[in-house]
């Protein structure tokens, strides 16, 4: 009986530490991680939802870009960093594929990392070529590929550009090239100066391009056709079996952080994400609000990781 009294006071003790740390906190500088170069989507979002966030938690937060290895070098940064709040990251949905293209990345992306709020849901993503190419359609595209070399490109290997791409492959019955690239804008590039016949790509990092009429859309991976260009048609709708590939905006932090922290960035974050101008942005490029609370949001982002084994499973990409 002596023991268990000590075991209540004990977890007594520790909530209550637990609760007088959420209340003080943030009470210094906040550090966001993000793993993808600056200027990309991922960047955009990260700077403009902190902006917000600083106002509200009335502290200031700064982002550190650390590309490399699909944002896993910042994931892994942050996953050994202290529990305490202070050190978050931001990442796209590439995160999830984590599991499934590194062996031994430093870090259990289920295990060592949970994920706290999310900036919203992007329903799907473009698939694009230059401008000036001859494939006008989907249709196109999958005629020439099937009489001749087709190249895409992807930000590195087992990324969830990557893996889109090749579902297109599975689904087409072709065999397009993949070519690997250090971030999107490279890609970019190659796509632009005609290295590359193809590429996939979230609307936010590509939607200004689109809209310069220097690289053309011809079909979209989501559920629901693109607002901002009602016109592209979607994959699914052309292979039936098309598993619709989307992505989102999750910040992280350390795994043993703080019920009580975690709970607040939450709410903090989900208040941020409603405000006009953050809100415009986010609408704009294409998500939709997601409001889960934090516990919501993590079996979210578990079930995301989960669901990615089949599709890696089915284009046959092996961890590295």
């Amino acid at each position: 009986m002596k023991a268990v009294r000590i075991c209540f006071f004990i977890s007594l003790f520790l909530g209550w530490v637990g609760l007088s740390f959420a209340q003080n906190y943030p009470n210094k500088t906040i550090k966001v991680m993000v793993g993808f170069a600056a200027g990309s989507g991922p960047d955009i979002q990260a700077h403009t939802v902190a902006q917000q966030l600083s106002l509200q938690l009335n502290q200031a937060i700064y982002i550190e870009n650390r590309m490399g290895a699909n944002g896993t070098i910042a994931a892994k940064s942050v996953a050994q960093s202290s529990p305490d709040g202070y050190t978050l990251l931001f990442s796209s949905s590439s995160i999830s594929s984590t599991p499934y293209v590194y062996k031994n990345p430093g870090f259990d992306v289920l295990k060592d990392l949970r994920a706290v709020a999310s900036v919203g849901i992007l329903d799907g993503m473009l698939v694009l070529v230059n401008a000036k190419s001859s494939i006008n359609t989907l249709s196109d595209l999958i005629e020439k590929a099937k009489k001749e070399r087709i190249m895409y490109g992807s930000p590195g290997v087992g990324n969830i550009i990557h893996l889109a791409s090749e579902s297109i492959n599975l689904n087409a019955g072709i065999s397009m090239e993949h070519i690997p690239y250090k971030g999107t804008s490279e890609v970019m590039t190659g796509l632009l100066s005609d290295s590359i016949q193809v590429m996939v790509a979230t609307p936010p990092s590509v939607l200004n391009l689109v809209l310069e009429g220097k690289v053309r859309p011809i079909a979209f991976t989501g559920s629901k056709r693109f607002g901002p260009l009602p016109e592209v048609p979607l994959l699914k709708d052309v292979y039936p079996g098309f598993d619709p590939i989307g992505s989102w905006g999750i910040f992280f932090a350390p795994a043993k952080t703080p019920n009580e922290v975690i709970d607040k960035l939450n709410a903090a974050i989900r208040e941020a994400v409603k405000v006009g101008n953050v809100a415009s942005l986010l609408q704009r490029d294409g998500y939709f609000p997601d409001n889960r609370n934090a516990q919501e949001t993590n079996a979210f982002f578990k079930n995301e990781v989960l669901r990615m084994k089949e599709p890696f499973r089915a284009a046959k990409i092996e961890p590295m």
